[in-house]
């Protein structure tokens, strides 16, 4: 039978039993995290009832998951009288506060019984009442002033965790109040926040300062397929009748949020009911804890009296409950004062800018500096030395500035921030590192990038010395025993013996270790220098080319930009690293002390093997995995470390695994060790 052919009877049970699937399907994907369909699935169940719907318009009703996409923007927002007034909470600050409030309950209600509490985690988001009348959301507000706010039932209609209907077909789901209100804070999902932000940003569009602020304006929207786009959230935290005087849901609020859960309404899976004050304080240390790995911000812990008879008997203070506590957190956002602007070094040259701050308390310790990335990142906030911005920290995520603030009169005695021409660690020249960073050029002599120096020179791809790792490199740096990569080459057994975990045996092992790596190879020794963007097929790109380190010493830029690969960036790293005289200085100290290479190695570099890619897995017993790839960089082949169809060979040694069973796959010519020794025979 056609759709046309159908009874408008047969459409109404289609219409409404789509409707029911797709909004439990909203409920277990939405607010449960649980999917129970596939989407494609959920997606054949959404095609259906847009179709039916298309065809006969007059059967859409308010409550239809089709009607969440947003209809055409409002001109301005209606203001709502909320019939039960939206209060604030109190707010206590430590276990004293939280037995204070105990004491005040107790004698109000004169009684010495325990005390039964509902714990919830205090969302940081917007409060906001919906209205339910026969079960079908009607409208939804703001909390405004807490008498009057604004309807947003167009922006709210497009969360997906929202039920347009309540689900009152569940199993043992209770009868649904003619007229229901239902309070809950929207929020936006930290993850979807820093995603819409990147997006933003990208497409140079206006980013928000936090997840609160963004769900803020998304709600006062007035268009609602913006709202729809944005990743916003429910967690109610109550609900009453507002029909008749005196009509409940429950006796308890715990009890009233599983009636909620019945209903497919979204509730917080980390409230708690607890006895007495000093379990409440327990609660709220623990979710303090949770707070940094929660998806969503919360600034407290909110603490009500469970039984709502209880609640009534204690009433209502002028704009907060008797009944109720938030217990807050340390703030995660403050504003202070840009001092200064500093610049620090990193291990590896990169020049950071740093905010030094009028000290204050954020997060729970007192800050006085934070990161600002990089200049790009001053530029975006507008930053100048005198602003006022407000700071970040959540959990124990390093301070970050999120925005200057601008109010008039603000902005007086402000200065800009440049960036430094000479690196404050060492005086050497600062040059561009890419589009947004900039570097110091000092490399060896540097005393801020002197620890990854000396690690990187002692690696396996540059001088390989076996046994001086990053932990044994920090303490012969801390204790002025290295003080650049030359002075290892000058390392007594004595110096070595006093280190922490360097008994007589394994000092000896590590001084024949640096006596073995004298002897090693120029492009070798070229990436051991640790100049930026020279990387191993970097360095023996140069010394393919000019074949002697002098040469590449004294290149200019324009004879750098001749080797393959080498573009301008590259050409001017390697230019000002051998232009610093105490580089040079530090190179010819290196050679002083021994290490040298063969020039015979030098001339044998080629390009027979010039466009063919290799690939290495297993364990050859003949040579190691680095000198295999070194031959075969010396005969002008690139080693990859995956198998394409690109890949021209692959050697497989003892215990080849995946990478064999992909060339195997892909049909690529596959090298054992023997075959693979023979292959280089033939070059040598």
């Amino acid at each position: 039978m056609t759709d046309s052919a159908h009874s408008e009877q047969e459409l109404l049970q289609e219409l409404k039993l789509l409707r029911t699937q797709i909004a439990r399907h909203d409920y277990f994907y939405h607010s449960l995290d649980a999917p129970v369909i596939p989407d494609a699935e959920y997606d054949r169940l959404f095609a259906r009832l847009e179709q039916l719907e298309k065809q006969f318009p007059h059967l859409i009703t308010p409550d239809s998951p089709s009607q969440r996409v947003g209809s055409a923007p409002l001109t301005g927002f209606v203001q709502v009288t909320h019939e039960v007034p939206m209060m604030s909470l109190a707010k206590v600050f430590n276990g004293s506060d939280l037995e204070d409030f105990e004491a005040r309950i107790r004698k109000r209600l004169d009684t010495d019984a325990d005390i039964i509490y509902s714990c919830e985690p205090k969302i940081d988001g917007v409060a906001v009442s919906l209205l339910y009348e026969d079960g079908v959301l009607s409208r939804a507000a703001t909390r405004g002033d807490g008498m009057t706010g604004e309807d947003i039932t167009h922006n709210v209609r497009t969360l997906r965790d929202i039920p347009l209907r309540l689900d009152g077909a569940a199993e043992n789901a209770a009868a649904i109040p003619r007229r229901l209100e239902v309070r809950g804070e929207i929020y936006m999902t930290r993850s979807g926040f820093e995603v819409m932000n990147r997006e933003a940003e990208s497409s140079g569009g206006k980013s928000f300062v936090n997840p609160r602020n963004a769900a803020a304006g998304t709600l006062r929207q007035l268009d609602p397929r913006i709202t729809a786009q944005r990743p916003l959230r429910l967690f109610c935290y109550s609900a009453h009748v507002l029909d008749g005087e005196g009509a409940v849901l429950s006796s308890t609020l715990s009890a009233t949020f599983n009636l909620l859960e019945q209903w497919s309404l979204p509730v917080n899976p980390e409230r708690r009911t607890v006895t007495g004050a000093s379990e409440c304080l327990a609660y709220a240390q623990s979710l303090l804890e949770k707070r940094p790995l929660l998806d969503y911000e919360i600034d407290g812990a909110v603490i009500k009296l469970d039984r709502l008879q209880l609640q009534a008997e204690l009433g209502f203070n002028a704009r907060t409950p008797r009944w109720a506590m938030a217990y807050k957190f340390p703030a995660e956002e403050v504003s202070t004062l840009v001092q200064d602007v500093e610049f620090q070094v990193g291990r590896t040259g990169t020049i950071t800018p740093v905010a030094r701050l009028q000290p204050v308390f954020v997060g729970g310790v007192t800050v006085s500096n934070a990161t600002l990335h990089n200049m790009a990142e001053i530029a975006r906030l507008g930053l100048h030395i005198g602003d006022t911005v407000i700071i970040r920290r959540a959990g124990d995520v390093i301070p970050k500035v999120v925005k200057v603030i601008t109010e008039e009169g603000v902005q007086a005695n402000l200065r800009n921030v440049v960036m430094l021409h000479n690196c404050p660690a060492c005086g050497s020249e600062v040059e561009p590192d890419g589009d947004i960073l900039f570097r110091c050029s000092g490399g060896l002599i540097c005393p801020a990038q002197r620890k990854e120096a000396v690690r990187h020179f002692c690696a396996r791809g540059a001088l390989d010395i076996e046994g001086l790792g990053e932990k044994l490199v920090e303490q012969l740096v801390d204790s002025a025993l290295v003080r650049d990569v030359a002075d290892v080459f000058h390392l007594r057994r004595e110096d070595i013996e006093g280190l922490e975990r360097m008994a007589e045996k394994s000092a000896g092992n590590l001084l024949a270790a640096i006596d073995k790596a004298r002897s090693t190879t120029l492009p070798r020794f070229l990436f051991g220098l640790g100049i930026p963007e020279v990387g191993e097929a970097t360095a023996l790109a140069l010394v393919n080319h000019f074949g002697l380190l002098e040469k590449i010493m004294t290149a200019d830029a324009t004879a750098l930009e001749e080797v393959a690969d080498v573009g301008p960036i590259v050409a001017t790293h390697v230019q000002h690293f051998f232009a610093n005289e105490e580089n040079r200085a530090v190179v010819a100290r290196l050679q002083e002390s021994g290490v040298h290479w063969s020039e015979s190695d030098v001339a044998a570099q080629s390009d027979i093997l010039s466009g063919q890619i290799f690939v290495l897995t297993g364990t050859l017993e003949g040579m190691t995995r680095d000198e295999a790839k070194a031959r075969l960089q010396a005969l002008g082949a690139k080693v990859a470390g995956s198998v394409s169809k690109k890949t021209t060979y692959v050697v497989a040694g003892l215990g080849a695994g995946s990478k064999l069973d992909k060339a195997q796959e892909l049909e690529i010519p596959v090298l054992d060790e023997p075959q693979f020794l023979a292959f280089l025979a033939q070059y040598s």
